[in-house]
């Protein structure tokens, strides 16, 4: 992010078919996160993936929220991170650095760092080069997507 506060992109290089996004700042903050500028339809023309690393603050949560229509696979690179999921978000699973973790599309969850000290920073792989426009919240409250605004 910028000074400003506003989203700022990184430069792609390459041609011919390979892009390269050069690691760099953060770029945005969503739902808690922190993303640095990875790949995606925005930036290299991704049709079915997108592709960053994602760092949630010590004691940070992405709150509750839905994948609709698409999967999500992430690599856990530090930290600990609790989910708690499914309908009602009732089931509870902790994750560690060297996890590999996959969400089904549909599937309501919210992720906490456990750590009031260290960040959990993972890579994020979407089948939806689209990155955020189909994630919608989900209110624990009432079991069914389209919950309160983030931190409600």
């Amino acid at each position: 992010m910028s000074a400003d506060g506003k989203t700022t992109a990184a430069p792609v290089e390459g041609h011919d078919g390979i892009l390269v996004v050069r690691g760099g700042e953060f770029c945005r903050d969503w739902n808690g996160i922190h993303y640095k500028t990875g790949l995606s339809a925005k930036n290299v023309g991704a049709r079915q993936l997108s592709m960053n690393v994602a760092t949630i603050p010590p004691g940070g949560v992405a709150y509750a929220h839905v994948h609709v229509g698409f999967e999500v696979m992430l690599y856990i690179l530090s930290g600990q991170v609790r989910h708690e999921y499914g309908p009602g978000l009732k089931h509870s699973l902790e994750n560690t650095a060297g996890d590999f973790i996959y969400i089904e599309p549909g599937v309501p969850h919210e992720v906490f760092n456990v750590s009031s000290s260290e960040p959990v920073v993972a890579v994020v792989a979407r089948s939806d080069a689209s990155e955020w426009q189909n994630i919608v919240p989900y209110d624990r409250r009432k079991g069914r997507v389209g919950g309160p605004a983030e931190g409600e």
